[in-house]
C-alpha cells in the first residue's frame, strides 16, 4: 500500500509540481492550500507524511506544525518543512515546533524523494 502524504503550500503551481514527483514515485499525495485547510484533511485521513511551506496565509507552516504536534496521531510522523526559508533562526524555530526534516527551495525532485525516503 503507498504511503499517504499531505502536501502544503499556498502556491498551486508548487503543489502540482510536488504532487507529481511524488505520485511519480509511487506515494498517494493529497494537497491543501494552508496549514487551516490541512488540518481539516487531517482529521479525516491519516498520513504518513507531512510536507509543508513555512509561508502560507491564514495558518502558517510553524503554527499547523505546533498544532500537529499536539494530535495524538501526529505526535511522531515525520513532517518535513519545503519552504523559501534558509535562516539558521528560522529553522531552529522549525525544530522547536517538532519539524524532522527541511528542504530550501528551488529544490530538485531528486533531493525531494531522497529526504522523504530518509525519514519514511
Amino acid at each position: 500500500m503507498a504511503k499517504k502524504i499531505l502536501a502544503i503550500d499556498d502556491s498551486k503551481a508548487m503543489r502540482q509540481m510536488v504532487a507529481m514527483t511524488l505520485k511519480t514515485a509511487g506515494y498517494d499525495v493529497t494537497e491543501a492550500e494552508n496549514g487551516a485547510d490541512a488540518l481539516e484533511k487531517v482529521g479525516a485521513v491519516q498520513f504518513d507524511l507531512i510536507l509543508t511551506d513555512i509561508n502560507m496565509p491564514n495558518m502558517d507552516g510553524i503554527e499547523l506544525i505546533k498544532r500537529l504536534r499536539l494530535l495524538p496521531d501526529y505526535k511522531l510522523t515525520p513532517i518535513v518543512c519545503l519552504t523559501t526559508e534558509s535562516s539558521t533562526e528560522m529553522k531552529d524555530e522549525g525544530k522547536a515546533a517538532g519539524t524532522t526534516g527541511w528542504i530550501v527551495k528551488p529544490f530538485s525532485p531528486e533531493k525531494l524523494l531522497l529526504t522523504i525516503g530518509r525519514v519514511l
